[in-house]
């Protein structure tokens, strides 16, 4: 998508009409103040921008462009400008500095030439879902897919299963789901089952009665309960006790269950959205997964795809993740250079989104400079994935299963060395819960001491 922002009607319906010959999308804007409102809504992939507005200073509005897009490319064009104007808009971030009036033909090349990604037809603009609730970013071709799914799953009750790599982003699908649905009045219950201890899972998942064990002082309603006439979410299912999962099987069969330690029978209407990071059919012939539960689950199937497999959306994270940490840190205005965010596109990103936020946050914390430069970036980020990939995990002998395990026992390590061994820290910094993240360190056989 490309902004034409000129206060110019005849020039901004001429552009407009050549992009638009040429398969891109484009929005114009008569003024700086009505395109910097719809920015606050998306992020396009490149700006043309008149220098005068009328009584707008179009230097002011690249000014504000880069509080909200510091990478995002911006192409100054003008009748009237000076040299000195040219000089000043290079030095705030300008990619290039067009004279009116303008040849058409060297409009397109430079739009070929600054960002070569961008020519999605008009078709794949419309066929995009328009959502409510939507904090998924991308452009490319899975990602509107998924939320054409979303979109889908979200008019009806049914159950929803979601497959994906760690750091994939599955719980905001999840969210999508609820908020998009006519469920969004009522509760939204996330339950992580990996992180509850399995002596636990059951008094959590469906409440207990008073006295039904020791320590059961009260009487607690469980989390299906709480979600009645909303929506519950099964993050890590396959991480759940065979035993337990029984249970939930007979939950969504007959909409009841009794508490632990109770005789009379509680009614819920919960929508179930599960989640896992694993293969759930391998999970099943592995003995590890019902297929019973399986099926129930899986009516709406959504694969969110890791983020190696849709390249071209990550300037649009690393953007919003930029302006994230200058935010949360309160930091001068940084902005990565196209080599940087070429190398931010072409690395594998094993730990996907969650890893991505990662680096972006550290690179805007530790460059020193406005730019942050591509040699900086490669070090920050072979310190991060690199060099805490070990050759055991890239021996072609090793499972998949191992190295992926070797490979998250390293990440988690680096991790906590980073945080000086302070787990609560290092969880937030993953974006896991506390306790889940003790479980794994138990699971994986990590020395805390030794760190």
């Amino acid at each position: 998508m490309i902004y034409i922002i000129d206060d110019d009607k005849s020039i901004r319906s001429t552009l407009q009409a050549v992009l638009e010959d040429e398969d891109y999308f484009a929005r114009c804007f008569a003024s700086g103040r009505t395109a910097l409102r719809q920015l606050e809504k998306e992020r396009p992939d490149l700006v043309l921008l008149d220098v005068w507005l009328g009584k707008e200073d179009g230097l002011i509005v690249l000014d504000q462009i880069r509080e909200l897009y510091p990478a995002l490319p911006v192409v100054m064009i003008s009748g009237h400008a000076t040299i000195e104007q040219a000089v000043q808009a290079t030095r705030k971030g300008a990619l290039d500095f067009l004279e009116k009036p303008l040849s058409l033909e060297l409009v397109l090349q430079r739009i070929q030439s600054l960002v070569p990604g961008i020519q999605p037809p008009l078709a794949s603009q419309q066929a995009e879902a328009v959502l409510e609730f939507d904090e998924i970013i991308g452009k490319s071709r899975a990602i509107l897919d998924i939320k054409q799914s979303i979109s889908r799953a979200a008019r009806t009750n049914a159950r929803v299963f979601i497959y994906g790599e760690n750091g994939t982003g599955k719980e905001l699908v999840a969210h999508a789901i609820y908020r998009n649905s006519r469920r969004r009045e009522f509760p939204f219950v996330e339950v992580n089952c990996a992180a509850i201890p399995e002596e636990m899972i059951e008094s959590e998942l469906l409440g207990h009665e008073k006295g039904s064990f020791t320590g059961a002082d009260e009487t607690r309603i469980g989390r299906f309960e709480q979600a009645h006439k909303g929506t519950i979410f099964l993050d890590e299912i396959c991480d759940m006790s065979l035993a337990m999962q029984a249970k939930v099987l007979r939950v969504l069969q007959e909409q009841r269950f009794n508490r632990v330690g109770g005789s009379q029978s509680v009614e819920v209407d919960v929508r179930v959205i599960a989640a896992t990071n694993i293969n759930p059919e391998q999970a099943i012939a592995d003995g590890r997964f019902r297929e019973d539960l399986y099926y129930r689950l899986n009516v709406i199937p959504i694969n969110m795809p890791p983020l190696r497999e849709r390249q071209e959306d990550i300037p649009l994270i690393a953007e919003y993740f930029i302006r994230e940490a200058i935010r949360e840190n309160q930091l001068e205005n940084k902005r990565f250079t196209n080599k940087t965010m070429e190398l931010l596109q072409n690395w594998s990103w094993p730990g996907n989104i969650r890893e991505l936020k990662n680096v972006v946050e550290r690179l805007c914390v530790l460059s020193t400079e406005t730019e942050v430069d591509h040699e900086t970036a490669r070090l920050h980020i072979g310190q991060k994935v690199g060099q805490s990939m070990s050759k055991s995990v890239l021996d072609p002998g090793v499972d998949l299963k191992s190295a992926r395990e070797q490979f998250e026992r390293e990440y988690i390590i680096q991790a906590l060395k980073q945080c000086e061994s302070n787990v609560s820290q290092t969880a937030r910094h993953l974006g896991i819960e506390r306790t889940n993240l003790h479980r794994k360190i138990k699971q994986l056989g990590i020395e805390m001491e030794q760190l």
